[in-house]
């Protein structure tokens, strides 16, 4: 079973971006869950959310404490909480970010896809939304996942020129990421 967890902010789209990665993975032929953790209910709080797939059944519905992927919506939280706690051996980091910090990621890391998302959102969307960026960041950084379900995904959740600008996102994010080792 591969485990994720993300971390964003309330209003960033953590909590969707899971549930939409979910669908995809179920589109792909996994089994997979997502479950959202919110703490303080209001837009711009720490929000963290889950996403469990696997070939088998999924039994387990609670927050994920040793993951295998972190997706960090917003970079900043790599600088006021431990995005790192409990990240296994060799994991992988997929982040928000305009450069790599090496100084910054854990030596669990092995890893790490870069892409400026905040600045795709901005291009596409006309906003710093983030999350299906780095969902098409995600696909490529890990290559657990295949951009085709994650399309199909986005078809499930928007409608009309939304859906363009978000499938526009995805594939930049898939596209223009970059993946380091950071060993």
């Amino acid at each position: 079973m591969k485990e994720i967890r993300l971390h964003g902010r309330g209003g960033q789209g953590a909590v969707m971006a899971a549930g939409m990665l979910a669908s995809s993975l179920v589109h792909g032929g996994k089994y997979a869950t997502a479950v959202g953790s919110f703490g303080p209910e209001r837009r711009g709080a720490p929000v963290m959310s889950f996403l469990r797939f696997d070939d088998n059944p999924i039994r387990q519905n609670t927050r994920v404490y040793h993951p295998d992927c972190l997706i960090v919506i917003d970079p900043r939280l790599a600088y006021t909480t431990d995005i790192f706690s409990g990240l296994k051996k060799a994991g992988i980091l997929v982040i928000n970010a305009t450069k790599v910090d090496k100084d910054l990621y854990s030596p669990d890391v092995s890893i790490a896809g870069v892409i400026d998302a905040t600045k795709i959102g901005l291009e596409e969307i006309g906003a710093a939304i983030t999350n299906t960026c780095m969902m098409g960041a995600f696909a490529r950084t890990t290559g657990w996942l295949q951009l085709d379900s994650l399309l199909i995904s986005l078809e499930e959740r928007f409608a009309g020129k939304v859906l363009e600008k978000n499938i526009r996102c995805v594939k930049r994010g898939f596209e223009e990421v970059n993946v380091l080792d950071v060993k």
